[in-house]
């Protein structure tokens, strides 16, 4: 993907990501968390965050510092860096609350062309899991990064 993204900091074994946002209400720590949910598949779950200065984590935190497309683009690079140390998974990502999931689901339309480069992404909705689509509300999403074969060309 080559879209605008924020310098991130890895700790906790390639488990945890740290960033800043920054805008209009200042810098603003930001905590990516990935944590195993499923053996079969192999599934991660994918945290999001604000971190308070008691160092609290919330996901309900609504700070609006005008960087959404640069925060999304920044999660999805993270996600590209844990599958280089854990392999390439399943990622689960819903929101704490279904507006926070419709949240995700427009940055994911609005980034589609880029993001679908690099990624399969499949929406849950109706007890089932479909390739994600725009225009569909989903409850859930799961997200797995496309492997690319890379062939010798023979003179």
């Amino acid at each position: 993907m080559n879209l605008e993204r924020y310098n991130y900091i890895i700790t906790n074994n390639f488990q945890d990501y740290i960033f800043y946002s920054n805008g209009p209400k200042g810098s603003i720590k930001k905590v990516i968390r990935y944590t195993k949910i499923g053996n079969d598949p192999v599934t991660y779950n994918l945290a999001f965050g604000d971190e308070d200065d008691a160092g609290i984590v919330s996901d309900s935190v609504n700070s609006n510092n005008h960087d959404r497309d640069k925060v999304l683009s920044t999660v999805a690079g993270t996600i590209n860096k844990f599958c280089d140390h854990y392999g390439n998974h399943f990622i689960y990502v819903e929101g704490s609350t279904p507006s926070r999931t419709r949240l995700y689901q427009m940055g994911i339309s609005r980034l589609w062309a880029e993001v679908s480069k690099d990624f399969y992404i499949w929406g849950y909705t109706d007890g089932s899991w479909q390739d994600f689509r725009t225009n569909v509300n989903y409850e859930a999403f799961l997200i797995k990064r496309k492997e690319f074969d890379i062939f010798e060309i023979e003179a």
